[in-house]
């Protein structure tokens, strides 16, 4: 099988790949181990939302899949920070960052991971020149300056152009390539599920930060008549551990406290799933015809909805770039590193710095914090700047 570009990997990333040179009149071929869970309510549903920013909007038309999430999408008019690091868990700094400063449209729009997944998967079904083909892997690559060569589970080969990596912070393509990584470890995991609760979000994402990192919530469209948000709560390993093994009116008791009440009484709408907290980037991210893209490229903790937002940018950059240079060639794929690399370092390093200042116990660190908040939202020049750097300026 010959295709013009390979990516491996089916997650949000490797789908939004797919649509996004399938449509633009590239063979793609996309593989993946498992089916992509396109439910809300069962096993293996990936329960987390995404913001997309504004600047991933373009590139969503580009792929064809706005029109076909925006009216499930919630948008994000304001982004509150609330400091609740005092002696008790009550609310001492809280600012409002509106998106009015800077714009006339929303910071993003908020949508459930599993629907993205559905709406991709029902675009790749309009496109024929891509081939999706799930319980299947990649098991082997050989490339040569002409081609890449791939083996697959199902015992088949396929020859590409350009092999997209999009399988993930263990990627086997980028091992199989020699690309290293620097894995940075916080002992800190995310718990990752959905709330109802009595007071309604106002198109407002709320970060609460008191200790183990920050509890957002963002919002989501009512469920069951009720105002609803997505919510991370990231804490220390044994605490998230703890937390996610609560029976589910203790653990909703303990989330409302956590979430200093400012919605009311939250309850579980959803499963709850947790995962490990780390920042990871590859020390490369392009090899002979190879590109890196998302968690095979960087991985950084949710903090300021930037991962996938970065891995939109990942693919804007190499859409552009497959227009300037031959499929795959050296040219793209170094000018490719060259431009994104730098840049996501840049990033991962100052959402680092975020996380450590919000995981912090000690107090001087705290107070710093609570008065820094206020300090950065009541100068209007350095608001703007931030709240612009924070939709991926430059």
């Amino acid at each position: 099988m010959n295709t013009d570009i390979f990516i491996s990997g089916g997650g949000v990333a490797g789908l939004t790949a797919a649509c996004i040179f399938g449509s633009q009149g590239f063979s793609v071929t996309c593989v993946d181990p498992a089916p992509p869970v396109t439910e809300r309510d069962v096993d293996g549903a990936d329960l987390r939302s995404t913001a997309f920013l504004q600047p991933a909007i373009p590139v969503l038309e580009m792929a064809g899949v706005w029109h076909k999430l925006s009216p499930h999408a919630m948008p994000l008019q304001t982004m509150r920070i609330v400091d609740a690091g005092g002696t008790s868990a009550e609310p001492r700094a809280t600012r409002d960052f509106n998106a009015t400063d800077i714009s006339e449209l929303p910071f993003g729009w908020n949508l459930p991971n599993w629907l993205i997944r559905r709406e991709l998967v029902a675009r790749l079904k309009e496109l024929p020149n891509v081939t999706f083909r799930t319980g299947t892997a990649c098991t082997k690559i050989f490339t040569r300056s002409a081609s890449a060569k791939l083996w697959l589970s199902d015992g088949s080969t396929c020859t590409a152009q350009m092999v997209i990596a999009a399988d993930g912070r263990n990627s086997l393509i980028r091992e199989s390539m020699g690309i290293r990584v620097k894995t940075t470890r916080y002992g800190q995991k995310a718990l990752a599920f959905a709330v109802t609760h009595p007071v309604p979000h106002g198109n407002v994402s709320t970060e609460i930060h008191r200790t183990g990192g920050p509890f957002t919530l963002v919002p989501l469209p009512d469920h069951d008549g009720q105002p609803s948000s997505a919510v991370v709560w990231m804490e220390n390993g044994p605490e998230a551990a703890r937390l996610h093994a609560l029976p589910e009116a203790e653990f909703n008791t303990e989330m409302s406290e956590r979430s200093c009440h400012l919605f009311g009484p939250l309850a579980l709408a959803t499963k709850r799933t947790i995962w490990p907290i780390i920042s990871q980037v590859a020390e490369r991210f392009s090899a002979e015809r190879v590109a890196l893209i998302a968690e095979a490229a960087h991985v950084a903790p949710p903090i300021g909805a930037q991962g996938l937002n970065m891995s939109l940018t990942d693919l804007d950059e190499l859409l552009t770039l497959s227009h300037l240079h031959p499929l795959g060639s050296k040219d793209m794929l170094d000018a490719y590193d060259q431009k994104r690399r730098l840049a996501v370092k840049a990033r991962v390093a100052g959402i680092d710095l975020l996380n450590r200042t919000s995981m912090s116990q000690t107090a001087w660190i705290r107070d710093l914090r609570s008065a820094g908040i206020g300090a950065i939202h009541d100068a209007a020049p350095i608001r703007k700047s931030l709240m612009k750097l924070g939709l991926g300026a430059r």
